[in-house]
């Protein structure tokens, strides 16, 4: 279990339960799930398929504890009672969708581990391809400007002169004759107008 940032953490946690704290200053009960999202909308769940769909939705939702880890594979205290809360609220009928509703009514948008595609959203879908979009083109775009730059540079460079003999008067007879024995051409010299190179 990775723990956030103290500071970030302590101020989620106390926004996150400002309408709480505000109750049980006043003596209230904080609300229930049908306070918050009204009557079940599901049939209620026995207790032989309870835990494989309580864990199922608590998959969903994010521990504001730990990072990273969801309601159903962290061992926080907090996660704990959340994942009950979620078995307690299916026992009662409540379907998938009320139950992420809740928790997000209660602790906000960051609790659910894979956000709806709404609003602000969108970019944390769509962000990583627009990303690997975006670098596949800078790419593309830099390969292409450096190709007519060293084109342009060779082409100014000229291709090194096949005549040419090497500074060292005793290299010359050995150069002129790997370049018969390489190319055909009579004595190593280049023959004038077109011709074939023999490999």
């Amino acid at each position: 279990m990775k723990p956030s940032a103290p500071w970030m953490m302590a101020l989620w946690l106390a926004l996150a339960h400002v309408p709480l704290a505000g109750a049980q200053a006043r003596g209230d009960d904080p609300p229930g799930p049908q306070a918050v999202i009204g009557d079940p909308k599901g049939e209620r769940i026995g207790e032989a398929s309870l835990d494989a769909r309580t864990q199922e939705v608590a998959s969903l939702l994010r521990c504001p504890v730990c990072q990273g880890l969801s309601v159903a594979d962290s061992p926080a205290t907090m996660a704990q009672k959340m994942k009950a809360e979620v078995r307690e609220m299916l026992a009662q009928g409540y379907d998938q969708d009320q139950i992420l509703t809740y928790f997000e009514r209660s602790y906000g948008e960051f609790v659910r581990l894979k956000p709806p595609l709404r609003g602000v959203n969108w970019l944390v879908w769509l962000g990583p391809v627009l990303g690997l979009l975006v670098g596949v083109m800078l790419v593309s775009f830099a390969l292409g400007a450096r190709r007519p730059a060293a084109q342009e540079a060779s082409a100014d460079e000229g291709a090194p002169d096949a005549d040419a003999l090497p500074d060292d008067p005793s290299l010359a007879p050995y150069v002129l004759r790997a370049r018969e024995m390489a190319y055909g051409w009579p004595q190593g010299h280049r023959p004038q107008g077109p011709s074939k190179e023999k490999r």
